[in-house]
């Protein structure tokens, strides 16, 4: 599976940015997809998971409430819909391609795609 991540960019505090991820190759229908963060000089970090067809999310509970995964098999995409965005969401988000949903440790996932820049300004 290939991945390419869209939709980073600057933005003030409180605003809303939405990801894409779109995937190529394999199918994607077969794969739950999760999404991680590296902010600069910090460990990546697990943003969230959605399950192959969509019906089931998990979040980090610090992001619940803030961030929102979904998907279109349809159209081999997804999505992270992030809210009330803050100054320490600023990094590089990056979608992962898994074979199970109980993986929450990037190590484990399958594909990766290149990461794309989000930056909160205070």
């Amino acid at each position: 599976v290939q991945l390419q991540a869209s939709g980073g960019g600057l933005v003030q505090a409180g605003d809303s940015l939405r990801l894409s991820c779109a995937a190529s190759g394999r199918t994607f229908s077969n794969y739950a997809m999760g999404w991680f963060r590296q902010a600069p000089g910090k460990e990546r970090e697990f943003v969230g998971i959605i399950n192959s067809d969509g019906g089931s999310t998990d979040y980090p509970g610090a992001l619940k409430g803030r961030f929102t995964i979904s998907r279109d098999n349809a159209k081999s995409t997804v999505y992270l819909q992030m809210n009330s965005l803050k100054p320490e969401d600023t990094a590089v988000y990056y979608c992962a391609a898994a074979t199970s949903y109980y993986y929450r440790d990037g190590a484990k996932y399958s594909y990766w795609g290149q990461g794309t820049l989000v930056t909160v300004s205070s």
